[in-house]
């Protein structure tokens, strides 16, 4: 048969054809042989493939077309599992170490188009004001449907300085936009740490690379030296995920025992389970979690751990809902398949796949108008012969430090106002009743 000379990078998976057809109807089977493999199917793939290859209006070097059939069977699985040769690999690494010239996107496939998941806080993607939810149909005016992601992302990344356009759909906009973007060497800071206002701290984690769990423990370290928390801020809002061991590092960090995530697959070493080992770092001041639709993977899994533990309030929207773990199988030295292997559940249970978190309570993105007040209203010190309250001149004044974050983001001004209230009620609860 002419095509199966064709098949040559093949001969192994024909070799064990060749046993399993010689086996009679009642033979046995050594277990430790792989399943049976379809022979009909299989003939029918050599000669899909040796008429691609003769027929095809162009000529197409064998291999590749062998490459393309393992990217097309990877592609149909999920949105996740992907081939990878050299260069997808190394853009892998880059994105785990977080160096790596591009956009700074972390993007999924939906329908065939590339969706963004999150932009990456201060990268070009972020300033240019590319949202989660956008699809992007054209790069570089060459149409995405029939790119792998892989080739999407290839297409993105480039030298620095150099231009990339960008062509999205937005829901709601009638119109499709287009954007130039300068690609920058993106160094992605995992994470920030700034106090908002005295005693209450703000901590951004935007992507969970290998270091950012000794990063957290650094950032809860220097606002602890700027004074006493009474409680902390953690936002998650388009934080993509990343390192899986990272994730349950930082989980470790507020949770001083338990459970923090477990995954299961079918492989005996996809079973594995992450408990706490170390105090709360905070001393278990109260915590509010900030999440959004962007929220995905590694993310979710600090938000569901510390919602399981009741550790903090978790706050937003509902997540995007990657419940699934991703392992590197090589296949030579220079190539190899992620595949998803695992799904990971939350300390009670909870498997988040395509549901995402549920936040404690619900907070939308909103966009808060300062109204103005009556000029002519009277108080009781306009009024002439008013009684002197003994306070002084230098009485507190209320500041606009919250007005200001409320206009700037609700959301996270909502979090502030409920640490606030948390912590009235504590001291509260303290003060012996009469």
């Amino acid at each position: 048969m002419h095509y199966l000379k064709k098949l040559l990078p093949m001969m192994p998976v024909l070799l064990c054809m060749q046993v399993i057809a010689s086996e009679g109807p009642g033979s046995e089977v050594d277990p430790t042989l792989p399943p049976r493999l379809p022979l009909n199917e299989l003939r029918v793939f050599a000669e899909a493939f040796d008429r691609v290859s003769s027929a095809y209006v162009e000529e197409i070097d064998d291999r590749t077309l062998l490459e393309n059939a393992i990217k097309g069977m990877l592609s149909q699985l999920d949105p996740h599992s992907a081939y990878l040769d050299r260069s997808s690999f190394s853009d892998l690494q880059e994105a785990t170490t977080g160096n790596y010239g591009g956009l700074g996107l972390e993007v999924g496939m939906e329908d065939g188009f590339v969706k963004v998941i999150a932009p990456i806080d201060d990268t070009p993607a972020a300033k240019a004001g590319i949202e989660p939810g956008d699809l992007i149909i054209e790069l570089n005016d060459m149409p995405v449907k029939g790119m792998s992601l892989t080739e999407a992302i290839r297409g993105m990344r480039g030298e620095a300085g150099s231009e990339v356009k960008l062509t999205i759909v937005r829901e709601g906009n009638a119109f499709p936009k287009e954007l130039v973007l300068i690609r920058e060497i993106i160094q992605v800071a995992s994470v920030k740490q700034r106090l908002l206002e005295d005693g209450y701290g703000y901590l951004r984690i935007a992507q969970f690379q290998s270091k950012t769990g000794a990063e957290v423990e650094k950032a809860i370290e220097k606002l602890s030296e700027e004074g006493r928390l009474f409680g902390l801020i953690i936002d998650l809002r388009n934080n993509p995920g990343g390192v899986l061991q990272s994730a349950v590092e930082v989980s470790d960090v507020f949770v001083s025992e338990g459970l923090l995530v477990y995954t299961t697959g079918r492989l005996s070493n996809a079973d594995l389970r992450f408990n706490a080992t170390t105090p709360d770092a905070t001393g278990g001041v109260p915590i509010v979690v900030l999440v959004n639709e962007g929220t995905a993977s590694a993310s979710e899994i600090v938000a569901g751990a510390l919602q399981d533990h009741n550790r903090a309030v978790i706050m937003g929207t509902n997540t995007f809902g990657k419940g699934s773990v991703q392992t590197i199988l090589p296949l030579n030295n220079e190539k190899a398949i992620k595949l998803t292997t695992a799904l990971y559940f939350t300390p009670n249970g909870r498997s988040i796949q395509a549901e995402g978190i549920v936040p404690d309570i619900w907070v939308d993105r909103s966009k808060v108008t300062k109204l103005k007040g009556n000029p002519w209203r009277v108080k009781e010190k306009d009024l002439p012969g008013h009684l002197a309250n003994g306070n002084g001149e230098n009485a507190a004044q209320p500041s606009s430090s919250n007005v200001e974050l409320a206009t700037q983001d609700y959301q996270l001004n909502e979090a502030l106002a409920l640490l606030k209230g948390l912590n009235i009620l504590s001291r509260k609860s303290k003060q012996p009743q009469g």
